[in-house]
């Protein structure tokens, strides 16, 4: 069942947002919209990539895994750099829970670890998982 905009009404309640990055959809002239999972997705995205005191009237906003951009990937920084993930989107996206990480470092040396997310969607306690990539030198690429 559609409901208003296409918006499936069985999963209305997982949220509706401004596509991240913004853009405008050439055949409508409208901002895209993410909905639903990608919303959440979205915003973890958000979440991971903000630096904290970036926000000025949410200073605690984001995720201090950029701290971690030239620690030696080893066990300790795995395990410093999970709960650090773990922690901001436990704070800060709130319909999600049953936050893991788990440090992928078998490809520190192409520069990267991989953050691979697990969770479980609140309101319909679906498990889902996304990888991250945390380039551990600045501009090897992006998500």
């Amino acid at each position: 069942m559609k409901g208003g905009k296409g918006m499936d009404r069985t999963k209305a309640f997982l949220g509706r947002g401004f596509a991240f990055p913004p853009r405008i959809d050439p055949a409508t002239g409208q901002f895209v919209m993410a909905e639903n999972e990608e919303d959440i997705r979205q915003s973890i995205y958000i979440i991971l990539m903000t630096r904290k005191k970036e926000r000025a009237m949410l200073p605690d906003f984001g995720c201090a895994v950029h701290e971690y951009l030239f620690d030696v990937p080893d066990s300790a920084f795995a395990v410093r750099i999970s709960h650090e993930v773990e922690d901001a989107l436990t704070k800060y996206e709130p319909r999600i829970r049953n936050v893991k990480v788990d440090v992928d470092r078998r490809r520190t040396d192409r520069g990267a670890v991989y953050l691979n997310i697990h969770y479980t969607v609140r309101a319909t306690n679906n498990p889902n998982n996304l990888v991250f990539p945390y380039y551990l030198e600045e501009g090897i690429g992006e998500l």
